[in-house]
């Protein structure tokens, strides 16, 4: 049983939605367990996490810019800084184990763990790790994986396969169906399409629908559109006098349970914890993988299940033309949307959480 631990990273909701999943967990077991965070100042977990219900402290960490930016002559200073700062935290709470779910702040929280010799591991969520990890990855003791064949890039001795930390409240669907309906105003008699983008939003998934709302209006199927925190306001003034017929424009989901039990098919992003989501739904996927992360990890997320044909992928580049053609093209599919919907549930976890506490309790035993 784990009494005191430490989680580190951030920087968007996917990393810090599972970071709190496993602080939760930790939290069913022992109530009486201290958590503390460590993430990046500046960053979305300083509120979140809070929210939550936990401490945070924050480490003065940014990433590198690609572009030239003067930022970057002063990031060696501020990753010296924020190692002596993760040093003096760990030291001063003492935590059994700390656990990276990646972000900028997980590199020198996880680096001072290890050189003090606390028990770490780290929690790698797509199916290509990123530059930090692959370093961390030689001093933590365990690294919990989401996806088969990262011999590549690990030690094989050290890798669990535990998939990601998941939300339960976001995937508990099961005889969701008619709230969903009421909550959302929908009709039961008619096909659902959920277009996701994550919180910010995607432009290129907004662009899509903009571009065909026509042909979507037309095709007699209703659809849930979350557009995000960036597009909101612009999308409504711009479609203040069109009539959107059984579109339904929102800026964020509130119940995403409810939003999942409606849905007839999924678009979204090929962000590693909407994956881990969607196989745990179990429903008939469209992936438009992000082109502006590092690695280009969306569309290896993405081609993990395409190959499993356990997903269909399209290209950001050739959205705007082909995404509500592919939409609808599926929903008309039936035997398709059952090969999705039995593959994707197929690599579906739904204990990764409790697996990756397992993991910690092991270390510390």
């Amino acid at each position: 049983m784990i009494s005191k631990a430490i989680i580190s990273g951030g920087g968007t909701g996917g990393h810090i939605f599972p970071a709190i999943a496993i602080a939760d967990e930790i939290k069913r077991r022992n109530p009486n367990a201290e958590i503390l965070f460590v993430g990046a100042d500046g960053k979305m977990e300083m509120e979140k996490v809070p929210a939550a219900g936990y401490e945070i402290k924050g480490l003065t960490i940014a990433g590198f810019k690609r572009k030239f930016a003067l930022s970057n002559f002063a990031l060696p200073f501020k990753i010296i800084g924020s190692m002596i700062k993760a040093r003096k935290i760990i030291k001063n709470f003492m935590p059994e184990v700390v656990v990276g779910v990646g972000g900028y702040a997980s590199g020198p929280t996880l680096k001072a763990a290890t050189i003090i010799g606390v028990p770490s591991i780290v929690q790698e969520q797509n199916s290509f790790p990123g530059k930090t990890n692959k370093i961390l990855a030689k001093s933590v003791q365990k690294i919990c994986v989401a996806y088969e064949g990262l011999e590549r890039f690990f030690p094989a001795e050290k890798i669990v396969l535990t998939g990601n930390p998941t939300r339960r409240e976001m995937v508990s669907i099961e005889g969701k169906e008619a709230e969903g309906y009421a909550f959302y105003d929908f009709e039961s008699t008619k096909k659902t399409v959920l277009i996701i983008g994550g919180s910010l939003g995607a432009r290129t998934l907004n662009d899509s629908v903009v571009a065909n709302l026509e042909q979507l209006k037309g095709s007699g199927v209703q659809v849930l559109w979350q557009c995000g925190k960036l597009y909101h306001e612009k999308l409504e003034a711009e479609l203040k006098e069109v009539d959107l017929g059984s579109i339904k424009l929102v800026q964020f989901i509130t119940r995403m349970d409810l939003a999942y039990a409606i849905a007839d098919v999924v678009i979204s992003r090929a962000g590693a914890i909407s994956v881990s989501e969607l196989c745990l739904v179990k429903k008939p996927t469209i992936l438009v993988p992000s082109p502006n992360v590092a690695e280009d990890h969306q569309t290896k997320n993405a081609m993990a299940l395409v190959e499993k044909d356990a997903a269909i992928i399209v290209k950001d580049v050739e959205a705007k033309e082909k995404m509500i053609d592919e939409v609808l093209s599926l929903l008309a599919d039936i035997t398709k949307c059952e090969t999705l919907r039995t593959n994707i549930a197929a690599l579906g976890k739904p204990k990764a959480t409790e697996s990756i506490v397992d993991e910690l309790e092991k270390l510390i035993n």
